[in-house]
């Protein structure tokens, strides 16, 4: 079970809402990313369990999204918000490059706490309990 914690920067009052590091849940795998041109913190997936037969339901919106974005990876609340899969035995895992959820010509590099502020550069603070506890 993965979990998201609330960090915040004393100095400039920044917040997010992110795992801190490489976590990983039920369906999906995610690292705490850094992008350099929007400056924020977010959780990239870096592996996403999907059935292992979607490339034979073509009327599958999961197949049709994953498809048209082969080298973007779901988002994390994607990830999360799907339906469950009923009658499915065998999956497989889809591994992605951890990119910036807005745009994949982004900047980016890992952030693992604790670690600085993307704004101002200082140590951020861990909340003391997740924010967040997800599949």
């Amino acid at each position: 079970m993965g979990r998201s914690y609330a960090y915040e920067c004393t100095r400039c009052g920044y917040r997010a809402k992110v795992s801190g590091g490489a976590d990983r849940g039920v369906v999906a795998f995610v690292q705490t990313v850094l992008c350099r041109d929007c400056k924020e913190l977010y959780d990239a997936v870096t592996r996403f369990r999907v059935p292992e037969n979607t490339a034979s339901k073509p009327s599958s919106s999961l197949a049709v999204s994953l498809r048209a974005r082969t080298a973007c990876p779901p988002t994390l609340q994607f990830a999360l918000n799907r339906l469950r899969y009923t009658g499915v035995k065998r999956f497989k895992w889809v591994t992605f490059e951890p990119q910036c959820p807005a745009s994949p010509s982004h900047r980016i590099r890992l952030w693992n706490d604790p670690d600085r502020c993307p704004k101002c550069g200082i140590y951020l603070e861990k909340s003391a309990l997740p924010y967040r506890l997800w599949e």
